[in-house]
């Protein structure tokens, strides 16, 4: 296709997508590999909003679960995924794309207040947006907050990046006879306690009618294929 099926997108990345092979951190390779990755569809005039996890540097569930406050745990998972949403922009701007950090939890020497106007002009004269610190809030996901943040910039689609190829009936790194959806509702994946997004994000895009395509970020080329409107992966909609 010459023209991409979607103008503007909300991409959502794991936190343990950037630990590549390593047990935890962030793998500059794999920083570079995404990198690459989105500028294939920057360079053709789409428009890019990023929501990054922060379970390769912590989780704010698992500390909770050793003993930590939920509150603390969790502004200390939005942290963590300042200190990747820095490391994605740095990485970025290597490569020639425009970056800008903002952040829900304010940070001013590392990355800009999350203020929706700013961040949809810097969109609109193509620069990517790379939102950190979740919504700001104790008790809710980078998930809801991908979703969120799509409503916010008025996204076209949410695209969730995972290690395989869509959503399954059951998990296909265990279950060799997993069966993919090619689509599937929203009120399907919560029926079925399909592990897509939590089921806060999920009713917040069935709520606003947005689209989700799951699809698997370790192929070169999958984000530009998606974004152009190639079958790949797992719609969720309808």
């Amino acid at each position: 296709m010459d023209e991409p099926a979607y103008k503007r997108v909300l991409l959502k990345l794991s936190g343990e997508a950037l630990k590549g092979k390593r047990s935890g951190g962030i793998d500059a390779d794999v920083l570079y590999f995404i990198a690459e990755e989105i500028k294939e569809i920057v360079s053709r005039g789409v428009q890019l909003g990023i929501v990054v996890g922060g379970g390769n540097i912590f989780r704010g569930l698992e500390g909770n679960e050793k003993g930590i406050d939920r509150n603390s745990a969790d502004y200390m998972g939005m942290l963590a995924t300042v200190i990747n949403s820095v490391a994605l922009q740095n990485v970025m701007e290597n490569v020639g794309i425009p970056t800008r950090v903002q952040s829900a939890i304010e940070m001013r020497e590392i990355a800009e207040p999350f203020i929706i106007r700013r961040a949809v002009r810097h969109i609109e004269k193509g620069r990517v947006v790379i939102f950190a610190a979740g919504t700001g809030n104790p008790y809710f996901s980078t998930d809801t907050a991908a979703a969120l943040r799509a409503m916010e910039i008025r996204a076209d689609v949410i695209l969730k990046a995972t290690k395989v190829d869509g959503v399954f009936d059951k998990d296909p790194m265990v279950h060799k006879d997993a069966i993919k959806f090619d689509k599937i509702s929203y009120i399907d994946v919560l029926s079925k306690y399909l592990k897509v997004m939590d089921s806060t994000s999920i009713s917040l895009c069935r709520d606003n009618n947005l689209p989700i395509v799951v699809f698997n970020l370790d192929k070169k080329g999958n984000i530009k294929a998606v974004v152009f409107g190639e079958p790949i992966g797992t719609v969720v909609g309808g």
